[in-house]
């Protein structure tokens, strides 16, 4: 976290952070396959995509961020197991907010690189019986408001479609229309439907 290698239990942001104040951050996520990122250029290049369009400077280019993601996969390594991977996030706020006649803490911007075992235990249950998903009555952020390319931490859409969906039908996974009310996206995943030799998807404009 800001260049220093940390426990869980001692990560920690200031209370006047941006991206806890307004949500100001951005993310990605990608997952590892027998220890190894997946698809790692493109994940790198569509985390600077994202900064690019909200305008946070992290610090670190491109090939300073692999490394330093690449450092924590490999010092975590050892604890997989031999079916186990890893979810692994970078996280990037603007920063503390600087109030008047106060020192911040740290001028610039808070990065958080991370990894998460994946739950594959938890989730296999899902893989082999389905999941029930349910349309709820929020709609999803419209493009013209918010670029649905960007991967920005204001998640508050979705969670409340959760929410909504999980009163009505416990253990339900929400999926949300987008204004035209098509099919646009889960709540924190993604939709396509499989028939014969055929997969499709929501309009890649809209999702």
């Amino acid at each position: 976290m800001n260049g220093e290698i940390l426990p869980k239990s001692q990560a920690s942001i200031s209370f006047r952070d941006t991206g806890f104040v307004y949500g100001d951050a951005i993310f990605d996520r990608a997952r590892t396959f027998g220890g190894r990122i997946f698809r790692w250029k493109e994940h790198v290049d569509r985390l600077y995509d994202t900064l690019v369009y909200v305008r946070i400077d992290p610090g670190l280019d491109k090939e300073e961020m692999i490394q330093a993601t690449e450092r924590i996969v490999e010092m975590n390594r050892h604890l997989l197991g031999p079916d186990d991977d890893y979810w692994v996030s970078q996280r990037i706020s603007r920063g503390e907010i600087v109030v008047d006649r106060e020192e911040p803490a740290r001028v610039g911007a808070t990065v958080l690189i991370e990894y998460t075992p994946l739950p594959l235990k938890a989730r296999a249950p899902m893989c082999r019986d389905g999941i029930d998903a349910v349309i709820c009555s929020l709609r999803r952020t419209p493009p013209n408001a918010l670029s649905p390319n960007a991967k920005v931490n204001n998640y508050m859409n979705m969670m409340l479609a959760q929410r909504e969906v999980g009163s009505l039908a416990p253990g339900s996974w929400a999926v949300l229309l987008d204004e035209n009310g098509d099919i646009c996206e889960g709540a924190g995943c993604n939709v396509f439907t499989v028939k014969g030799a055929w997969c499709r998807s929501p309009n890649q404009i809209d999702v």
